[in-house]
């Protein structure tokens, strides 16, 4: 007799080889029944469905099932067949139930009853199990399989930037520190500054905030990269929006200038949102159903609507207008301010309805090496501004031209000894270039419904708090 292979529940429900013998390997999530048949829901991670299996008491001892509770892993085999029941298409009919892992009914914390976000985040070595953040976590892989899929498809090379860097990409000075150095034991010099000539590196080393300026060096060599991975930020931001570990997707573009920039930022934007809606259709309708009813007509909006493209003093001027009119925002609206959440939301949501892109910021608000207009007050920064989340992704035409950067480097006193491989690439053949950089994270809030970042990162990192 051969013997069974295990099939993947999601595989059951597309296939549905009904009157065949199959077997499914899971974790049970709930349990029922009477006094002649019992129901084990039971889910393997491949869906959001769960496979219904019907046991049948007169074939089971007692001392079988008992421990088949919520929790426990176990392994069945038995004929599959067209559902009784409301609410699923396919059940199996039990003729073997081996356990593998039992859980026990008293510790085990995900019993049959809604939990808070806030309960599940101190077991977030448990919560991949639930319904919820069984659907986030495989919408998080399929965001990741988009990203990359539409980056290869457009010729961009996938270009690995360092995590651990000399350079303050946004010369905003929140890094984390990396050393071997003893901290109990620290050289010093007679001014009191830590002396790095004995650490690993032989100088100051920080985990990286951004991968743009290596990708820059990438972008004018093989004209088109993109980074995907882990960025650092020591900010103590305790707020439902921020991380201080967390994924960035950054593009950089040879020969782009501000029209294309913005072209690439609405394509890729709609093209994961599609993905999402083409590729994850299960996990959404639970999302929306549980979480956020409006989730999936937003959706699918985004991908039908063409992005609104405005001008920073634009953009001040409907603020301040709404102001007259009454509308109240907690914080100032001025030219020259860096819009908060509010403000941004505020044109997105009620004002035009639709994403936004803004463009040419005051230049006292953006990084050194955004390209400036020839007003002398504004810079390309493009900033795409998204309902419910505010600024989803960040970008900017880069100051290909050396002097202009290097005085505005000075002007921001940057040390040009961490400098200097950058204003390299602007001595020597150098191009228009633009580039954005998308929070990973960010992406998948808009695409879930999610209401907390740390809800869409398995092990969240935030500040007091660096668990599992």
């Amino acid at each position: 007799m051969e013997t069974l292979t295990r099939t993947r529940i999601v595989e059951l429900f597309a296939k549905k080889p009904f009157g065949t013998t199959v077997k499914v390997k899971g974790w049970v999530r709930t349990r029922r029944g009477n006094k002649q048949v019992g129901f084990i829901a039971l889910n393997d991670g491949s869906t959001i469905k769960n496979l219904q299996i019907v046991v049948d008491l007169e074939k089971f001892d007692e001392e079988t099932l008992k421990p088949v509770t919520t929790g426990a892993c176990i392994c069945a085999t038995g004929k599959l067949v067209k559902s009784q029941g409301k609410g699923q298409e396919a059940e199996m009919q039990a003729d073997t139930i081996e356990v593998y892992g039992t859980a026990d009914p008293q510790t085990y914390p995900l019993q049959k009853k809604g939990h808070s976000m806030e309960f599940l985040r101190e077991i977030a070595h448990l919560r991949p199990r639930t319904n919820t953040f069984g659907a986030v976590f495989r919408m998080r892989h399929q965001m990741a399989i988009a990203i990359h899929t539409f980056f290869h498809e457009r010729g961009f090379c996938y270009f690995h930037t360092p995590i651990i860097t000399a350079s303050d990409c946004e010369g905003a000075g929140q890094m984390f520190q990396v050393t071997t150095k003893n901290l109990y034991n620290l050289k010093k010099d007679e001014n009191g500054s830590i002396i790095y000539d004995d650490d690993f590196f032989g100088k100051q080393a920080s985990l990286t905030v951004s991968g743009q300026l290596e990708g820059e060096l990438a972008a004018t060599a093989l004209g088109a990269i993109y980074t995907f991975g882990p960025t650092f930020r020591a900010e103590n931001s305790n707020t439902p929006r921020h991380l201080a570990e967390f994924w960035m997707v950054e593009p950089e573009v040879a020969f782009a200038e501000l029209p294309e920039l913005m072209d690439l930022e609405e394509e890729f934007i709609k093209y994961c949102v599609k993905w999402a809606l083409d590729n994850c259709k299960d996990d959404l309708q639970f999302l929306n159903d549980m979480f956020d009813k409006g989730l999936i007509e937003r959706l699918q909006k985004v991908v039908e609507t063409e992005f609104v493209r405005l001008p920073y003093t634009e953009g001040i001027k409907i603020l301040e207008d709404a102001i007259a009119k009454g509308h109240k925002f907690e914080f100032p609206v001025y030219w020259g301010c860096d819009l908060a959440s509010e403000h941004e939301r505020y044109l997105v949501e009620e004002h035009f309805g639709k994403p936004v892109i803004m463009i040419n910021y005051p230049k006292e608000i953006k990084a050194f090496y955004m390209k400036q207009n020839d007003d002398g007050k504004t810079v390309q920064g493009t900033d795409v501004l998204f309902p419910q989340i505010g600024e989803i992704i960040g970008g900017s035409v880069r100051e290909e031209n050396y002097d202009k950067l290097l005085a505005r480097i000075e002007e921001l006193h940057i040390p040009m000894k961490d400098m200097w491989w950058y204003l390299d690439t602007r001595r020597y053949g150098t191009c228009p270039h633009a580039g954005f950089g998308l929070g990973f994270e960010r992406l998948l809030l808009f695409v879930t419904g999610m209401s907390n970042i740390r809800d869409v990162i398995p092990f969240p990192r935030t500040p007091k708090n660096a668990e599992f």
